[in-house]
């Protein structure tokens, strides 16, 4: 199956939505941020990122969800800083004290060959909402040296629908978390009181353009959307109600990751709420509001373990 991003470069699309994208930096609004600064000028907004993309690590990820992993695991890109900045985020070293260095285009592109050449099913760029540009402007050379596995884009869910139909017939596999359903959580954790609409016109927008999640004879994915959901302390994420959004508004095929690997990270300190882990009952109560709500295609792999 020749990945979309292959065509779009082949009918010259792919290399007119590299310069749209180039453009939203001199005043960037590539994200619901909107900050407006000029970063190709080495201005800096919400996520500290001027004109180069900045990369933590990357390598094959055997953690991820199992359609991703195969045997060959997910070829994680692992970007620097975040648009979103949860506080509770558990990359908090590399999204809010910005662990990591800058890549060139042609650096961004190697990595992604190195990737393919080690077995990977596909390029997973983790936490990409604020380097859509520098992205997609490192694909045509990756693509003229021989890449051609899916590419999942890999996303707190605080995304633009303009940015998203920038990359229409680019991405192949979209993975959004969606994460709280109250604005006022959401104002409290990630300074974002519109992150729940936002997230969920994202989602839809996502499953337009590429549908549910299709998996080959292998097991692994090839294309579609898949969405991931972290449970919290005191049922703070509001699991049943963003089921049933998915069940509802998006579809009940919905491959979903009903994720328990909740524990106290970065500055939750400060909110004594969340300064515990997710508890069993929690996390059965969580998958039990799944599929009440209508959401059966869950991701099957190995959770963390829980306490009591």
């Amino acid at each position: 199956m020749e990945p979309a991003y292959v065509r779009a470069y082949k009918e010259n699309i792919l290399q007119e939505r590299v310069a749209k994208a180039l453009s939203i930096l001199t005043c960037c609004t590539l994200c619901p941020r909107a900050c407006r600064v000029n970063r190709l000028a080495g201005e800096l907004g919400v996520c500290r990122t001027g004109r180069q993309a900045k990369v933590s690590s990357y390598a094959p990820h055997f953690g991820e969800e199992a359609p991703l992993v195969g045997r060959g695991g997910s070829g994680t890109i692992f970007f620097t800083h975040c648009n979103l900045l949860c506080v509770f985020c558990q990359n908090y070293d590399i999204s809010h004290r910005g662990e990591g260095y800058e890549i060139s285009s042609e650096g961004l592109a190697a990595i992604m060959i190195r990737l393919q050449a080690q077995g990977v099913h596909n390029i997973n760029f983790v936490t990409p909402s604020h380097v859509v540009a520098q992205i997609l402007e490192a694909l045509p050379l990756a693509i003229e040296a021989g890449l051609h596995v899916p590419l999942v884009y890999n996303s707190g869910g605080y995304d633009s629908i303009e940015t998203l139909e920038l990359l229409e017939g680019i991405v192949d596999i979209y993975m959004p978390d969606l994460k709280f359903t109250d604005s006022r959580i959401a104002k409290r954790y990630c300074n974002a009181s519109d992150y729940p609409e936002r997230a969920q016109a994202a989602v839809k927008e996502m499953h337009r353009q590429v549908g549910d999640l299709v998996i080959n004879n292998q097991g692994t994915a090839e294309r579609g959307l898949l969405v991931r959901h972290l449970v919290m302390p005191e049922e703070k994420a509001g699991t049943y109600e963003l089921m049933k959004f998915l069940a509802e508004k998006v579809s009940k095929n919905t491959y979903v990751n009903i994720m328990n690997q909740y524990r106290p990270c970065g500055d939750v300190g400060q909110f004594p709420e969340l300064s515990r882990a997710v508890t069993s009952a929690e996390y059965q109560q969580a998958l039990n509001e799944a599929q009440a709500a209508g959401i059966s295609r869950l991701d099957q792999r190995r959770q963390r373990r829980l306490f009591l």
